[in-house]
């Protein structure tokens, strides 16, 4: 590890849910960085994704080997896919939706870029906000991201109010969920985009 390097991390998922999901985990990695509009290269990056994504390339999408892992998952823990999108498919259906995929800040477009790219969700915390390491568990029958002091996030969810990145946030926390049957290096992939992007 050196500091082109990111130190991915794995979160403690609770024994029920190990036992019952075999090749669930959590990974996160910190980055040091400024939230704040998106640079044009990245823009443009965005741009060059949208191009390549129409309504044939949107529903073959379900098909690849990680869309449909978490199709998969979700369904096995109560999700229908069709309604709660995959983190790949969301971004497909919010291109159609839009007409493109325009820029939103450095923070969420990062994000976007990492799972267009791998086909794994990236979501980000203020690190500093975050008490103790992360885990998956259950939550009052709901999947969590939790630290110490309780949920962060539903699963494939946005991060709750306590965690979120805000203008103040210096040290961001890009956190991916590994589902079954979906390789570690695409989880690990994931992680190291986004943070190349924001450092």
């Amino acid at each position: 590890m050196n500091a082109d390097e990111p130190l991915v991390r794995r979160g403690e998922v609770a024994p029920a849910l190990a036992a019952e999901h075999p090749g669930l985990w959590l990974a996160w990695t910190d980055v040091e960085a400024t939230p704040g509009p998106t640079p044009r290269e990245l823009a443009a990056r965005l741009r060059g994704h949208a191009d390549r994504i129409g309504g044939a390339q949107a529903l073959a999408l379900r098909g690849r080997d990680v869309p449909h892992a978490h199709r998969v998952f979700f369904r096995h823990v109560g999700l229908d896919p069709d309604v709660v999108r995959t983190p790949v498919e969301a971004v497909a259906f919010r291109r159609l939706l839009e007409g493109g995929l325009h820029p939103r800040n450095l923070v969420d477009d990062a994000c976007t870029v990492a799972v267009l790219e791998t086909g794994v969700g990236v979501v980000a915390f203020d690190a500093d906000r975050l008490t103790g390491p992360l885990r998956l568990r259950e939550h009052d029958g709901v999947l969590v991201i939790a630290d110490d002091e309780g949920p962060v996030s539903v699963l494939f969810g946005e991060p709750e109010p306590r965690a979120a990145v805000t203008r103040a946030t210096r040290r961001i926390a890009l956190v991916a969920v590994c589902v079954p049957n979906v390789p570690d290096l695409f989880v690990e992939e994931a992680l190291w985009t986004a943070w190349e992007i924001l450092r």
